[in-house]
């Protein structure tokens, strides 16, 4: 869809184009205000600014739109809107060992156990062995530096389903 395009949009169908690229309701009736947008670097920047403006309790809403890191299956069901996407920006998962597989659910479990929400990273070009490397360094981290990376990867995430929105 073109800037134009998505500058036209109803409320309702634009408000859902927006869940896709990040699940914080917050996120998503802020950005509605800044619409109609000029131009990309202008939406790009408007989503940011939001972003570093949400508590933390919108961070863990919005990671809660996420499959965990290797769960394919969770990719098909609960998150079929995006699951596209996801799978994509997962895809070096599907060629990953059995063994790497069993480390990253384990390693998804502790992490969620500590933290109290799932593994996010921005998985778009890593391999499962990178993400589960990641996984393994950020796990010592303190819950309050956790949260905050954690947030950064989000917005990773957000700007590449933005442009990907974009997209014809």
């Amino acid at each position: 869809m073109t800037l134009d395009e998505l500058n036209h949009l109803d409320r309702p169908a634009l408000a859902e184009a927006l869940r896709k690229c990040c699940g914080a309701s917050a996120w998503v009736t802020q950005m509605l205000a800044v619409f109609p947008v000029a131009d990309r670097d202008t939406l790009l920047g408007q989503a940011d600014t939001i972003w570093d403006g949400l508590t933390e309790a919108d961070w863990r809403e919005a990671f809660t739109h996420h499959p965990k890191i290797g769960d394919l299956n969770a990719l098909k069901e609960k998150f079929a809107s995006t699951s596209t996407w996801a799978a994509g920006e997962q895809g070096a998962v599907r060629q990953a060992s059995e063994e790497t597989l069993q480390a990253l659910a384990a390693g998804n479990e502790a992490y969620e156990q500590k933290f109290g929400y799932i593994f996010i990273v921005c998985a778009t070009g890593k391999s499962a062995e990178e993400m589960l490397t990641l996984l393994q360094t950020r796990l010592p981290h303190p819950s309050e530096q956790e949260i905050r990376v954690a947030a950064d990867e989000q917005r990773k995430i957000t700007r590449i389903r933005l442009e990907k929105l974009l997209t014809p």
